[in-house]
């Protein structure tokens, strides 16, 4: 009995150990400095304060909760997790499907670009230094633009690492970058941008949870206020972002 129990204990820290190591890539793939050039979109936020929609803390929080339910981000959550099943299958019909979507979903011009540039450049930037058959392969099947939450389901998936955690890692980088546009625009100030992160935390997880049980029938939303927004950021007479 004792050695059963030894060989659950040291299995049970194996097992931890690998999905910390796992987990590590996505610490450096969705931090600011990471080199797919986030700090230049706002998803239309730019629009939004101009507008008089965000102009504190708690009208940030009310936007971002929004869109983490029913905008973009949900429906990134749900093409990431799509995507990340396919790759982990082998799937090239289903990795097709979801990378076509993605590439098609955009409400506007502004927004296909938020996604697709920072999406090729998530990939190259893994090619180079983390790369994988899975990433591989999905670059033969699929040899054009690719959007930015497929790019991260299939890296994810071809290291490894948990739905669950590519998914809660990706809607909190969502947040954040996001959050801090809202900082260099309402302006808002660095605590209370904080505290907005702080607040969303357990929401990007919720919806994290959610998605991982999604499939592609559950893309859309109904945050029309963001799309309009990044609509009329195309012709907003001054900007400081590209979307």
């Amino acid at each position: 009995m004792a050695m059963i129990t030894t060989i659950r204990v040291r299995t049970a820290i194996a097992m931890t150990t690998d999905a910390r190591e796992n987990f590590l890539p996505l610490l450096v793939w969705l931090s600011p400095s990471f080199p797919v050039g986030s700090f230049a979109y706002s998803h239309g936020i730019e629009w939004a304060v101009e507008a008089g929609d965000i102009k504190d803390a708690e009208t940030c929080a009310t936007w971002l909760t929004d869109l983490l339910n029913q905008g973009g981000p949900w429906s990134d959550a749900v093409l990431l997790a799509a995507t990340h099943r396919a790759a982990e299958a082998k799937d090239d019909a289903a990795l097709l499907a979801a990378a076509e979507l993605a590439s098609a979903l955009s409400p506007s011009k502004e927004r296909k670009l938020e996604t697709l540039k920072q999406g090729d450049a998530f990939l190259l930037a893994v090619k180079n230094a983390w790369p994988c058959e899975a990433v591989d392969c999905f670059a033969k099947i699929w040899p054009h633009e690719t959007a930015f939450p497929v790019a991260v389901g299939a890296a994810g998936a071809g290291h490894k690492i948990a739905l669950d955690s590519v998914l809660e890692a990706y809607l909190l980088a969502a947040v954040t970058n996001l959050v801090s546009a809202a900082v260099r625009l309402i302006p808002l100030g660095q605590t209370d941008g904080t505290k907005v992160v702080a607040r969303l935390t357990l929401l990007a997880r919720e919806v994290a949870t959610r998605a991982a049980r999604s499939t592609l029938d559950d893309v859309g939303g109904a945050a029309f206020r963001s799309d309009i927004a990044s609509m009329r950021h195309e012709t907003q007479y001054t900007r400081l972002f590209r979307s």
